[in-house]
């Protein structure tokens, strides 16, 4: 992969990361960019252990499996659609898959620094003031801390009906 640029794609499990791998592979992907880039589609899971202390004290092992097993599902499922996505619009060769566990500010500036790719595309959830106040925002994170170009694609309002 190394004489190519790198393409970095985060993905999670909501309808605004998958509007940022359609519109990049639509944009990015036709038939006289195709070869340009290597693609590599990083799913940051949340460790398990981290759930289970948001949950607070007491859990046990058979907690803690469940909170795995639904972690790695979530996982299974996002790269299952990413792949269909990407054979759906012959997005096929030059395309890696990774699970990497960690906040997924740091795991996606890691990967860019681990692979170094050229360009990182993210969704935005839209998320106003106060909700980007308190849950933090992922985007803007790797905006400000990455070590390459950093795409943010938003996902279009639905216009009003007249």
């Amino acid at each position: 992969m190394a004489d190519k640029q790198v393409m970095l794609i985060a993905l999670d499990d909501s309808e605004h990361s998958f509007y940022a791998l359609d519109w990049t592979l639509d944009h990015f992907f036709s038939s006289a960019f195709t070869t340009n880039f290597n693609v590599i589609v990083i799913h940051a899971r949340v460790p398990s252990t981290s759930v289970i202390q948001i949950a607070g004290p007491g859990g046990s092992i058979e907690v803690l499996n469940i909170v795995e097993a639904d972690l790695k599902k979530t996982a299974e499922r996002v790269f299952t659609r990413a792949k269909e996505t990407c054979n759906k619009k012959m997005v096929n060769n030059n395309v890696k898959f990774e699970v990497i566990e960690g906040d997924a500010r740091n795991v996606l500036c890691d990967a860019v620094d681990k692979y170094h790719a050229s360009i990182l595309v993210l969704g935005s959830h839209g998320y106003g003031p106060i909700k980007r106040a308190v849950l933090g925002s992922v985007s803007d994170y790797c905006a400000h801390h990455a070590h390459c170009s950093v795409m943010i694609a938003k996902k279009p309002k639905p216009k009003p009906k007249k």
